[in-house]
């Protein structure tokens, strides 16, 4: 069986761009045919799920676990049922109706720096390297947080363009600052890069 990372890193710029752009609306016609839309954060996942109008909190059954989720009108089929993609602080975690027509669902993430591929495991999963977060989002994050996801960012612009990560870049400048504090050595690129 042939490995498709390998197949896309042999593709040209113009066969990536395609092939990312068919997948891109593959992923979008099966995001909307979900019965919710959804949305995330590093921090949290958000949930909108339409009801008939006029439908209030006494009316719905909602079941929030750590790895569980469950939304029904009571005595009806689940329009949400499963097994959570992670795992949520329940205590954290929130719902309510919104002018009677619209459950809104706020989980919180337990482990607050992955990106959720789905939010049960049956559904199509996203593209989690292809995220960007919200810049306005960013700068609400603590330094370290922010440090480490403006990496993260970088890096996927990097491998996107063919280019070297930032830690290969921080090796290569190391090198280059080597070789001009000891130009007496004859040091080959080949082997201290290996």
């Amino acid at each position: 069986m042939a490995d498709p990372i390998k197949e896309y890193d042999d593709m040209t710029p113009e066969q990536r761009e395609a092939f990312d752009k068919d997948a891109k609306l593959r992923e979008d016609a099966e995001q909307a045919a979900l019965p919710y839309k959804w949305k995330q954060t590093l921090q949290d996942v958000s949930i909108a799920i339409p009801v008939p109008s006029g439908t209030r909190a006494r009316d719905l059954e909602v079941v929030l676990k750590r790895k569980h989720i469950k939304v029904a009108l009571k005595g009806q089929p689940a329009l949400l049922e499963g097994e959570l993609c992670k795992d949520i602080q329940v205590d954290d975690s929130t719902w309510s109706v919104q002018d009677q027509k619209e459950v809104e669902i706020q989980l919180e993430k337990q482990n607050q720096m992955t990106w959720w591929e789905h939010v049960v495991t049956t559904a199509p999963k996203i593209n989690t390297k292809k995220i960007q977060p919200e810049n306005s989002k960013l700068s609400e994050l603590d330094g370290e947080t922010r440090a480490m996801v403006e990496k993260m960012m970088f890096d996927q612009r990097q491998k996107a363009m063919g280019q070297p990560d930032s830690d290969t870049l921080r090796k290569q400048d190391l090198f280059e600052k080597f070789k001009k504090q000891h130009p007496e050595m004859d040091v080959s690129t080949k082997q201290l890069c290996k």
